[in-house]
Formats: structure tokens, C-alpha cells, sequence
């Protein structure tokens, strides 16, 4: 007999109560148990970035998650960002300022500086550039993930 834990997690503002064993990671919760499949999932090492999500507020990387570690706690995904018919600011900036190529590490960084531009509204270009270091993206050199990042630091702060 499989071993299952019940958990209560709030993911994007809806609570759920779900059944889970203690093997499976919170990027195999949110994309298989609820179907919010933006999270990807990468290197299953925790050094790509692409599963970052919010755990409370702070970035976490759902592949080094355990489901059953978030058990009373919040967690958003990309999902919370906005839809493909209303691109929320950071996203839009991603998309006008060319981000993404592939977009398969695109979610990961989204979430990771959403925690960052909640934390530092007004970064410098440096603490930019040393938060999306932590993400890697083989497509993009990184240049349009800084502008992109930079355009939205510059929307944020404005309003």
C-alpha cells in the first residue's frame, strides 16, 4: 500500500485539499494533480530554474520541493501572471522586449523576478543582472530577459 499524505495548499488563491504521496515533488502536484502546467520542469536538479514557483512569497524551485512540504502554505505559479488574452505587465514585457525564444525557461524566470520586483521595485541594471543569473536559458543570451526585466522594473516603479 502506497503511503499518502492529505494536504491543504493554496495555489494562486484557491485552497485545495489534495492526496500525496511523500515522493512526489510540488512541480509533479501543481502539474499533474492540478493541471497547472506552466511550471516545467527542466534538470530535476534545482540548477535550471524553469520549475521556479512561489512559495509563500520567495522563490522556491518545485523540482527540489517536496508536495508534502507545502502542506499550509501558498504557492503561485505562472498561471497567476495573467491569461494569453490579458498578458500581465511582466509578462508583456517579456513578449515586447524578446525574452523568450522557446519560452520553456520563460515561466521559471517570470516567477523568480515577480519575487524580485515585489522585494527591490527599483533594482539597478547589476541587481538585475545578478537575480537572472540564478535561471539559466540556452536561447536568449540573456539580453532581452535584462530588458524585458528592466521595461517592467520601469512599469512597476511608475505606478
Amino acid at each position: 500500500m502506497t503511503d499518502v499524505h492529505s494536504i491543504r495548499i493554496t495555489v494562486n488563491d484557491t485552497d485545495h485539499e489534495l492526496a500525496v504521496e511523500p515522493r512526489r515533488t510540488l512541480a509533479d502536484v501543481l502539474r499533474h494533480d492540478l493541471a497547472l502546467t506552466g511550471t516545467h520542469v527542466g534538470c530535476e536538479h534545482g540548477i535550471c530554474g524553469a520549475c521556479t514557483v512561489l512559495v509563500d512569497g520567495l522563490p522556491a524551485r518545485s523540482c527540489l520541493m517536496f508536495g508534502v512540504q507545502a502542506n499550509g502554505r501558498s504557492v503561485e505559479t505562472v498561471e497567476a501572471l495573467g491569461t494569453p488574452e490579458a498578458l500581465g505587465p511582466l509578462q508583456q514585457a517579456f513578449t515586447d522586449h524578446h525574452g523568450l525564444q522557446c519560452g520553456f525557461c520563460t515561466p521559471g524566470f517570470l516567477m523568480l523576478v515577480t519575487a524580485f520586483l515585489r522585494e527591490t521595485p527599483s533594482p539597478s541594471d547589476d541587481e538585475i543582472r545578478e537575480v537572472v543569473a540564478s535561471n539559466l536559458c540556452r536561447c536568449t543570451g540573456y539580453q532581452g530577459i535584462l530588458r524585458a526585466v528592466r521595461a517592467a522594473a520601469d512599469v512597476w516603479a511608475g505606478s
